[in-house]
């Protein structure tokens, strides 16, 4: 057998290097790549909500509408406001701003999910955690266009960073690590109310700690140093208050306002409509336990989901272990924590579902984390058998990271509509789950159908606009259309039909003019409907959302 390599080689400084290559290399992509992103559709009101917040502190608070702008008031729009700050600087106009800013924020969610990781498990766990995370197409997906849900997910894994440091601090955390939690946890809570899952692990793991001490040293002892630890904790839950009031207002104008938005997030307030699910078409409010579950199982990468799940096993077992370290198992226990419990409490409470999950994009950045402590433990095991072994390990590593980048390629822009193989791909989900639920793909469709008609010499009709009948969200199709076209929902007397591939867009009796297709997947039509009678756009129910989703 060959000589095994030196007991630090796995430990060495070539990861970190490494780590730094792959996130330059995410960075010059998301550069090149970030105009590419159509818009989707929330993307207008999104953008009015950051003007809105911008007027609101520029006014000297007396411009208040931001405080009762639709429903988005019940959340934070730190993200809006910074676009709508940007764009005002920087040489690009607004949406591309915010497919930049997107760009940005989501590669600084993978630079704390390696700090998690190397903090966690070593400099090994830590690269493997990075490149989990950004060869995730749910994950690289939803950064440049989600202006919800990724941000959140990045301010959440900032706060697990300072729960982390936290504890492996405790009970004297220093100043960088108090303003990481303060900062972290205002940040998430005022991007959405679901960071009260956050201050759950936290609890739970300072209460692990302190049952081990207690059992240990003495309830006394315990009691003094967890003391001490919420003593430090004063001035990092003012950061976190003042945090939460900059980037959401209205949860600080009145005191009871951020208890109202949890009241109104428990009740489905929207007027439901329907989603493809496991090939049934349900409402929000009609899908079952299994929704979250289902879909994590079929839309991560399958060496993520192998390596989360062992790294969330270990990571739990770890935690109550005797003989570990008790501020390890407490660490532990954190990271498993945000992995999997919001899953667990929506299993068990049923909330209403919908547009994916979308919303548990916050877990996938710990997922990682556990990912890369599975992977770490397993080439520690495998380092005494020799260099062979762990050469084996990576080829079979980079196989299983090669299958979702080279999927993510051939999808983009719509990464975030890819299935794994367990699911058949995107071809094989499209008839039982919902693909492009953000309507991305007017910005191709949009730009074939002007060169096609262009190509032809085709002129609109004297004295007014082509008229064309949208499936689909209108502002982001009127965009990429431009002026000579106006979107209607009414076929009747329209010239063309611009269509989503989705299941509620009807499938029309007309030439076809353009399709946007990615694996076998129409993800967009074109249709020429001059002359012919098309009852409707939709296939029953019809699906018109009025307003944004939270």
């Amino acid at each position: 057998m060959a000589a095994p390599p030196p007991a630090c080689a796995l430990q060495s400084r070539w990861p970190d290097r490494l780590a730094c290559v792959v996130l330059a290399g995410a960075a010059a992509i998301a550069t090149l790549t970030f105009r590419d992103y159509s818009l989707g559709w929330d993307d207008f009101t999104h953008a009015q909500y950051g003007d809105l917040l911008l007027s609101l502190y520029t006014s000297g608070f007396r411009d208040t509408r931001a405080l009762t702008f639709v429903n988005l008031y019940l959340s934070g729009g730190g993200f809006d406001m910074a676009a709508a700050a940007l764009a005002k600087i920087l040489p690009f106009d607004l949406f591309e701003t915010r497919r930049l800013l997107g760009a940005a924020v989501g590669l600084l969610g993978l630079a704390i999910t390696w700090r998690i990781g190397r903090r966690v498990g070593g400099p090994l766990a830590g690269l493997i955690a990075l490149v989990l995370l950004a060869a995730c197409p749910l994950y690289y997906g939803h950064v440049f266009i989600n202006p919800k849900d990724a941000p959140f997910a990045v301010a959440m894994a900032f706060f697990l960073l300072g729960l982390v440091r936290l504890v492996d601090q405790y009970p004297r955390p220093c100043p960088t690590t108090l303003f990481i939690v303060g900062a972290g946890f205002g940040l998430s809570i005022g991007s959405r109310i679901m960071a009260g899952f956050g201050m759950i692990e936290a609890v739970l793991a300072l209460a692990l700690l302190f049952a081990i001490e207690a059992r240990a040293d003495g309830m006394r002892a315990a009691a003094a140093r967890l003391g001490r630890v919420l003593l430090a904790l004063i001035p990092a839950a003012i950061l976190a208050y003042a945090a939460m009031a900059l980037v959401w207002p209205w949860s600080v104008a009145s005191p009871l306002n951020p208890v109202l938005a949890i009241e109104t997030f428990a009740h489905f307030f929207e007027k439901p409509w329907q989603e493809l699910f496991a090939g049934e078409r349900l409402t929000p409010l009609e899908m079952p336990r299994s929704y979250a579950p289902t879909l994590i199982a079929l839309r991560l990468p399958e060496i993520f989901l192998l390596l989360c799940g062992a790294g969330i096993l270990g990571a739990l077992v770890a935690a109550f272990k005797v003989g570990v370290p008790p501020r390890r198992r407490a660490i532990c226990l954190a990271v498993a924590l945000a992995a999997i419990l919001p899953i667990v409490v929506t299993v068990v409470t049923r909330p209403a579902m919908y547009n994916g999950i979308r919303h548990f994009v916050f877990v996938l950045p710990p997922m990682a984390v556990a990912g890369g402590l599975a992977a770490a433990w397993i080439a520690e095991r495998a380092a005494p058998f020799g260099r062979a072994w762990l050469a084996a390990l990576a080829v079979v590593f980079t196989a299983g990271i090669a299958l979702p980048v080279i999927g993510m390629a051939r999808l983009h822009p719509y990464e975030y509509a890819s299935f794994n193989r367990l699911a058949g791909g995107v071809r094989g989900a499209q008839s039982r789950y919902m693909l492009d639920y953000w309507g991305l793909a007017f910005k191709q469709a949009s730009a074939e159908l002007r060169a096609r008609l262009a190509e032809r010499g085709a002129t609109p009709p004297a004295g007014r606009k082509w008229k064309i009948a949208v499936c689909g969200p209108h502002p982001p199709a009127q965009v990429a259309l431009g002026d000579r076209f106006e979107p209607t929902w009414d076929a009747s007397g329209a010239d063309f039909a611009l269509m989503l591939g989705v299941f509620y867009c009807a499938r029309l009796d007309a030439p076809l003019l353009v399709e946007i297709v990615r694996d076998g997947v129409s993800f967009a039509r074109a249709y020429d409907i001059r002359g012919r009678s098309i009852p409707s756009l939709f296939t029953q129910p019809p699906v018109v959302p009025d307003k944004p989703r939270q």
